[in-house]
C-alpha cells in the first residue's frame, strides 16, 4: 500500500474515537450473555427430560464435566493469545492458518445462527400477551425491526454495550430472585424427583443443555478489547460460571417445587406462567418484560463476539481488510453488517432447527480447542501463560476428556438434516479458502497482511517476534503465535501481543 496506504491509516485512526477498555463487571455480563442471559429457554430441559429430575440434575452437574472445563481453558488460551480473534489464534498456532480459518468459520457461522435465536425468542415471550405475534405478517417485521435496532447499538460501541449488559443482566434476573423468595412457603421437594421415562427426548435434553451451558470461549474473539486481560478474564470467567449456574438452578426450583405443573407444558416463555401462578399478574409481566431485554443482551454480546472474530481474522490476513474496517466509534462495521445480515437470513426457522444446527458446528469447533490447548501444552511449553490451568499435560488431557465425550454425544444424537446442513457449511469452508488465497495472489481483494493465508504449511520461514510500537494489549504477556507461516512475501508480518510487527 507505500505512503498512502499509511496516510488512509492516519486518516481512519483520527477519524475514531479511543473508547474505554472493557473492565472485569461488563466482562463478566458480556460472558453471561454469551453463555445464558438468564434462565429464558431452559424449559425445553424440563419437558425434553420427562420432568423436573433430569433438568435439575443436569444444570447442578453438567456444568462440572462441561462449563469449567471449558471456562479453564478459555481463561488460560485466551491470556496467552490476548488478541481479537480469539480461537482462530489457538488453532491456527496449534494446527496451521487452514485450520484456523475453518474454526473461524465454523464458530462465526454457529454465532450468527445463534443470535438468529433470540429474536425469535423475544417474540414467543411477547406472544403469550401479544397474540398477534403468531401471525406472520406481524411477525416478520417485528424481526426485521428487533435486529436492525440492536445491530446499530452494537455499531455504537463495545463499551456501551458492556455496560448496557450489566444493567440488562440486573434486570433479567431481580424477577426470579423475587419469584425465588415467594416460592419457599409452597415448596414441595418430592416435586423436584418427578421423572417420566416414557417422555424422554435425550435428544432435545443434551442439546437444551449443551446450548444453555456453552459459549464460555466467545468472550475471547474481543480479547483485544479488554482491559488487562490476563487478570481481567480468569476473573470474568470465574464470576459467570457462579452466575450462570446460579441463573439456571434457582428459577428451575422454584419453579418446579412451588407449583405442580405438568411436564409437556414447559416450552419457550413458559416462566411467564410460571410467575403468574406464584406471584400474580404482576411477576409474569415483568418476566416477560425481563426475557425481552434479557434477548437484547444476548443479541449483544453474540454480535459483539461474532464482528470481533472477523475483525480479527482480517487483522492477521485471513480475510479482506475491509472486516478490520472500524466505525468513528472503534466497531468494526462491515463485520457487524455481515453478521447481522446472516441473523435475518436465518430468523426464519424454528427454534429446534437453528439450536440442533448451531451446536453440531459448535461441537466440531470445540472439539479443535480442546485439542489446541493439548497440543500447545506439548508443542510450546515456553509459551508465555499469565493464566495456567494448574495441571500437568497429562492432567490438562483429563480435563479435557468428560467435554469431549459430551461434544461427541450432542453430534451422534443430531438429526440427519442436522448431518447434511453442516456438511454443507464445513465443505463451504474448504472452498472458500483456496478461494481467498486465490484472490490475494491476484490481488482481486485487498488484505492487511500477508501472515497467514498460506497454501503451504510445510514451506515456512520462520521469525522471531518483534514489537513495532506501543500498542500493548496486555502489560504481562510476552509472546504469541511465534511460529506462524509468513505467504514467502517479501514482506512478512508476525503477531504478537504488541500488534503487527513488519519484517523486511
Amino acid at each position: 500500500m507505500g505512503e498512502e496506504g499509511m496516510v488512509n491509516d492516519s486518516k481512519n485512526t483520527a477519524n475514531t474515537k479511543v473508547n474505554p477498555k472493557l473492565t472485569i463487571l461488563p466482562l463478566i455480563a458480556l460472558i453471561f450473555y454469551e453463555v445464558s442471559g438468564g434462565p429464558f429457554g431452559v424449559e425445553d430441559s424440563v419437558k425434553a427430560g420427562g420432568g423436573p429430575l433430569l433438568s435439575l440434575l443436569g444444570f447442578l452437574i453438567f456444568p462440572l464435566f462441561w462449563s469449567i472445563p471449558e471456562a479453564l481453558v478459555t481463561a488460560e488460551l485466551a491470556t496467552s493469545f490476548p488478541q481479537n480473534g480469539g480461537y482462530v489464534l489457538w488453532i491456527s498456532s496449534a494446527f496451521g492458518p487452514f485450520w484456523g480459518f475453518q474454526e473461524g468459520f465454523w464458530k462465526w457461522f454457529s454465532g450468527v445462527m445463534d443470535n438468529a435465536l433470540y429474536p425469535v425468542l423475544f417474540l414467543d415471550y411477547l406472544k403469550h400477551s401479544f397474540p398477534i405475534f403468531n401471525n406472520m405478517i406481524a411477525r416478520i417485521p417485528a424481526l426485521l425491526g428487533i435486529t436492525v435496532s440492536l445491530t446499530y447499538l452494537n455499531y455504537r460501541g463495545l463499551h456501551i454495550v458492556g455496560y448496557s449488559a450489566v444493567l440488562l443482566a440486573c434486570f433479567s434476573l431481580l424477577p426470579f430472585i423475587v419469584m425465588g423468595f415467594l416460592s419457599i412457603p409452597r415448596i414441595r421437594p418430592g416435586r423436584w424427583i418427578v421423572m417420566d421415562y416414557r417422555k424422554v427426548d435425550w435428544g432435545g435434553y443434551f442439546n437444551s443443555l449443551f446450548w444453555n451451558l456453552n459459549y464460555w470461549d466467545n468472550a475471547s474473539t474481543l480479547a483485544g478489547e479488554v482491559e488487562n486481560p490476563s487478570r481481567t478474564f480468569p476473573k470474568a470467567l470465574l464470576g459467570a460460571v457462579v452466575l450462570v449456574v446460579c441463573s439456571y438452578l434457582v428459577p428451575l426450583l422454584a419453579g418446579t417445587g412451588a407449583v405442580e405443573t405438568d411436564p409437556g407444558e414447559w416450552s419457550d416463555g413458559y416462566f411467564a406462567q410460571i410467575g403468574m401462578l406464584i406471584g400474580g399478574s404482576w411477576l409474569k409481566w415483568w418476566i416477560q418484560a425481563a426475557a425481552a431485554l434479557s434477548n437484547m443482551g444476548l443479541f449483544e454480546a453474540e454480535m459483539s463476539s461474532d464482528a470481533f472474530q472477523l475483525l480479527g481474522m482480517s487483522e492477521i490476513g485471513m480475510l479482506p481488510s475491509v472486516f478490520a474496517s472500524r466505525s468513528k466509534y472503534g466497531t468494526p462495521t462491515f463485520s457487524i453488517l455481515c453478521s447481522a445480515s446472516g441473523v435475518i437470513l436465518l430468523s426464519w426457522m424454528s427454534f429446534q432447527e437453528i439450536l440442533e444446527f448451531l451446536n453440531f458446528l459448535y461441537a466440531i469447533g470445540m472439539l479443535f480447542e480442546f485439542a489446541a490447548f493439548v497440543k500447545l501444552r506439548i508443542k510450546k511449553p515456553e509459551l508465555h501463560r499469565p493464566y495456567k490451568v494448574p495441571l500437568e499435560t497429562f492432567g490438562a488431557t483429563i480435563l479435557c476428556l468428560p467435554p469431549v465425550f459430551l461434544l461427541i454425544l450432542v453430534m451422534c444424537l443430531a438429526s440427519a438434516q442436522t448431518y447434511l446442513v453442516s456438511g454443507v457449511v464445513i465443505l463451504l469452508g474448504f472452498a472458500l479458502y483456496p478461494a481467498l488465497i486465490h484472490a490475494k495472489d491476484r490481488r482481486w481483494i485487498e488484505f492487511k497482511t500477508d501472515i497467514v493465508l498460506s497454501p503451504d504449511d510445510d514451506d515456512v520461514e520462520r521469525h522471531p517476534i518483534v514489537s513495532e510500537e506501543d500498542v500493548v494489549a496486555d502489560e504481562e504477556s510476552h509472546s504469541l503465535l511465534a511460529d506462524l507461516p509468513s505467504s514467502g512475501t517479501s514482506q512478512v508480518y508476525d503477531v504478537s501481543v504488541e500488534g503487527f510487527t513488519k519484517l523486511e
